[in-house]
């Protein structure tokens, strides 16, 4: 009996314990205690960027702006890009990974632009037509509400 009751007042000891070690981190939590080095990230990125070069000379150069023919090659550039940014113990996107990111995509794809669409204004009889009738179907329902709610014998 006496054992029970030691054991009661042991739990919320261990239990403040485990929880002290996981507010600390040793629950497998890792915690990233390491400075970007941002000068090793800028010295590997450009491999990343030669093997998407080597990579995009397979697909025709017609082709660039059709993403279908190179996701694959892009995946593989974009998980580059993130590992080499994450063995300098730098987070990803960060700021100098996107400008490598964007030199890549200027040499790429600055011909791939959309082409704008230039919107114009119906006919006015069209406009006319589309703005009066959702006008007067408002202003039918709200007749209906008032004329039903003056007879009270309809609702009844």
């Amino acid at each position: 009996m006496e054992a029970q009751g030691s054991r009661r007042r042991q739990l919320p000891v261990l239990l403040l314990w485990v929880n002290g070690l996981m507010t600390l981190g040793f629950a497998g939590a890792r915690q990233q205690t390491e400075l970007c080095n941002e000068s090793l990230m800028l010295e590997k990125l450009p491999a990343c960027g030669r093997f998407f070069e080597e990579m995009m000379k397979k697909v025709d150069s017609k082709k660039w702006c059709n993403l279908t023919e190179f996701i694959m090659y892009y995946d593989n550039f974009t998980q580059c890009t993130e590992r080499e940014a994450n063995n300098a113990s730098c987070f990803w996107p960060n700021p100098l990974a996107e400008g490598f990111i964007t030199g890549i995509h200027k040499q790429f794809f600055s011909n791939c632009t959309s082409e704008k669409v230039h919107w114009e204004d119906p006919p006015d009889e069209i406009l006319i037509t589309l703005i009066l009738i959702p006008v007067m179907l408002t202003c039918a329902m709200i007749t209906l509400v008032v004329w039903c709610s003056k007879r009270s014998d309809i609702l009844v």
